[in-house]
């Protein structure tokens, strides 16, 4: 018997639908059965690592700085807990024992690892195995580029041994050691320290930092006035208009001036007119990133909304699997788009097989070609309006790509002289055959340069214009998102790309994703940042993204603590994963990379001043007397807490109002006075900032208006 182990119930659906008529499998508890195969599954993550009190024997209780950091000899894995509980969750205990059945069940000689096509889905299975199994048995891997019963029966006929997915599996398990060595230890580590509860994460943390630090450079920018010179003056009935690379700055304007007054003596001859027709590419098939960039800006779609309906349009196999990083197809994967071109042609679009190095590159995928539609195309009736939306998108492009009308433009270069000074250049595009535009989005307005030629004489009139310089823009979601991507590259590059669609050399890109320069992976991005928006760190409006007061708070409490974790700190980490993926660096050599980084964090606190966020006090600190039961009351992780808690007394105070931190003195006032100082800097739910006191009134802290 072949006992195949699915992630989760949708998958194993599909894998019993490819199996088909070929066994006929029935339904038992947690399983389907056969003569066959035996197909069952996990819930996703049935194992997760344990916390720090499994390893130092203490009891579960308010966090002290005893026992860390924790640096276990050999880390161990247990059943997950219920939600904010102590105890097993029941529902993973009893799928865990009835896997852990099958897999010992003497009539299964075959057991395979049917997660997901990625490290994580790698070690769901893994462990499950590898926590169930007592005796030795053959382990195979069944991987899936998509869910259509056509792929899976055609993937139980290539399976793998398990063991040439060792190097993934420990690229997943390093990854899984880090993240808790940097997220347990440094989480307690700055709550306690800071008397707040701070999630500092080796991913979230630079990428807080980076709209941190854009936020910041837009609040303190101060604008500079400058000058260029410009001319606009008719020629042969057509205006031209020429502007300066020079600037001048705000003392220069008799500078400017002269500079102007040289140009216009010397003239402007046109060099050279240059007219040719061109090919316009459309947009390369879609990453999961370079998708949600596209519907964030056009529907404003969050990317948790997104990764969540692409992740039910896979499931049910309509799409290929949504985590790729790749926007380029596998070159094993011709047969298979030519299948699905044969489909999408009998509807009506005009599409043919292209070979081109443009689509196919095997040099440009690490583990998952192309986002694509799968042969299956679902009922338009039966999709939500946000799965039309993902899934058109997704559709409509790969149409383009393979449109056998091509977009054909009429592009054009004037180049004009102003003697040896300068030489301007303009262009020009005019779409003459519209081709795969009319099925994919295309925004280039045509522009139409005057009618010159070589040799003509260009009236100018250079004069000196007052222009301001501008502050950056706030991060949105696709320039989040290409910064996560390689945060090392140059801002005026990436400008310059958006302006070149299709045409573009992302060679340098694809070798960042390889060499683990990246920040977060596409399987990880999207849930990193949903919760540093959910932790209060980010907000969201329509795509564009800005820090909160929590995210200012976690930067500069982590800087004060020398807890650097920035891009730098966070690639090293990830380039050294990617060693462990290429068999380059062992598991435990990269995880001593982490660990190294962590224990000078700790040896650093001991020249630590305490409290290291003044205002708001220090864990444990007492604030004053409970104005209802007259016990202390005490500097919690989120509030000012009475210790009569346990006997029902509900009094406190918030550490942080209204987008705004509550100062200890203050609240010591309020205790002692009834009353606080009048506190500026309150956000309310609308946006609008106001001022108040907090007043005692029914043993409650609220807030006063009068002056």
């Amino acid at each position: 018997m072949i006992l195949i182990i699915a992630e989760k119930p949708s998958l194993a659906r599909n894998i019993i639908a490819g199996i088909g008529s070929d066994d006929k499998l029935s339904k038992q508890d947690g399983c389907y059965v056969g003569k066959k195969y035996i197909v069952s599954w996990a819930f996703g993550h049935l194992f997760s690592l344990a916390d720090i009190e499994t390893y130092t024997g203490k009891e579960s209780g308010r966090w002290t700085l005893e026992g860390l950091p924790c640096f276990p000899e050999k880390f161990k894995f247990e059943l997950k807990k219920a939600s904010g509980k102590k105890t097993t969750d029941s529902g993973v205990a009893k799928q865990f024992k009835i896997i852990d059945q099958l897999c010992n069940r003497p009539d299964v000689d075959v057991i395979v690892n049917a997660g997901d096509a990625d490290r994580e889905g790698e070690i769901i299975v893994r462990l499950c195995v590898e926590n169930a199994l007592k005796t030795e048995k053959s382990f195979k891997r069944l991987w899936l580029p998509d869910q259509t019963p056509e792929t899976v029966r055609k993937a139980l006929s290539e399976m793998k041994d398990e063991a040439e997915y060792d190097n993934l599996a420990s690229e997943g398990l390093a990854r899984t050691y880090i993240d808790w060595l940097y997220g347990v230890n440094l989480t307690r580590y700055a709550t306690i320290m800071t008397g707040r509860l701070l999630r500092v994460g080796r991913v979230i943390v630079p990428i807080v930092r980076a709209i941190y630090e854009r936020d910041m450079e837009i609040r303190n920018f101060k604008p500079e006035k400058y000058y260029v010179i410009t001319s606009k003056e008719p020629t042969r009935g057509e205006t031209v208009e020429l502007t300066s690379k020079l600037k001048f700055t705000k003392d220069e304007l008799e500078k400017a001036e002269d500079t102007a007054k040289l140009y216009n003596d010397t003239g402007a001859v046109v060099t050279s007119v240059n007219s040719k027709k061109d090919k316009v590419l459309p947009g390369k098939l879609f990453s999961l990133s370079t998708l949600q960039n596209l519907l964030g800006k056009k529907y404003k779609m969050p990317m948790e909304e997104s990764l969540k309906v692409v992740q039910k349009l896979y499931e049910e196999g309509y799409l290929t699997y949504p985590r790729t990083n790749s926007e380029y197809l596998a070159t094993a994967e011709k047969d298979k788009v030519k299948s699905i071109l044969s489909g999408i042609s009998k509807l009506g679009y005009p599409v043919k097989f292209k070979d081109s190095k443009y689509i196919f590159d095997d040099s440009k995928i690490e583990s998952h070609s192309a986002l694509t539609p799968t042969y299956k195309i679902p009922p338009t009736e039966k999709l939500s309006e946000n799965e039309k939306k993902v899934y058109s998108t997704v559709f409509r492009r790969f149409v383009a790509v393979f449109c056998s009308e091509e977009c054909l433009a009429q592009k054009s270069e004037i180049k004009i002289k102003v003697g040896e000074l300068e030489e301007f250049s303009l262009k020009g595009t005019v779409i003459l055959e519209p081709g795969w535009t009319k099925y994919d989005d295309y925004t280039q307005k045509d522009k139409i340069l005057p009618k010159l030629e070589v040799g003509d004489e260009v009236n100018i009139d250079f004069k000196p214009a007052e222009k301001e310089t501008t502050p950056p823009r706030h991060y949105t979601i696709e320039t989040l998102n290409n910064y996560l991507k390689n945060p090392f590259k140059d801002d005026k590059a990436r400008a310059k790309e958006l302006e070149e669609l299709g045409e573009v050399d992302d060679a340098d890109d694809y070798k960042a994703i390889f060499e683990g320069l990246e920040l977060g992976t596409e399987a990880t991005r999207t849930g990193i940042i949903d919760n540093a928006k959910k932790s209060g760190y980010i907000e969201l409006k329509k795509d564009v993204y800005s820090v909160l007061p929590g995210g200012e708070y976690l930067v500069q409490s982590i800087e004060r603590l020398s807890i650097n974790m920035d891009k730098y700190k966070t690639s090293e980490l990830g380039k050294a994963l990617k060693k462990v993926y290429r068999g380059e660096m062992s598991v435990d050599d990269s995880v001593k990379l982490a660990k190294d980084e962590i224990a000078e964090i700790f040896t650093r606190k001991t020249n630590m001043p305490r409290p290291v966020v003044a205002d708001t006090g220090s864990y444990g600190e007492i604030a004053g007397v409970c104005p209802l039961c007259g016990k202390n009351v005490v500097r919690g992780k989120q509030s000012y807490g009475c210790m009569g808690y346990s006997d029902g007394c509900e009094f406190k105070v918030g550490v942080n109002i209204c987008k705004r931190d509550i100062p200890i003195a203050s609240v010591r006032r309020l205790l002692a006075e009834g009353s606080t100082e009048k506190l500026t800097g309150f956000i309310s739910k609308n946006g609008k900032a106001f001022s108040a006191k907090l007043v005692l009134k029914d043993g409650k802290a609220v807030f006063s208006f009068d002056n």
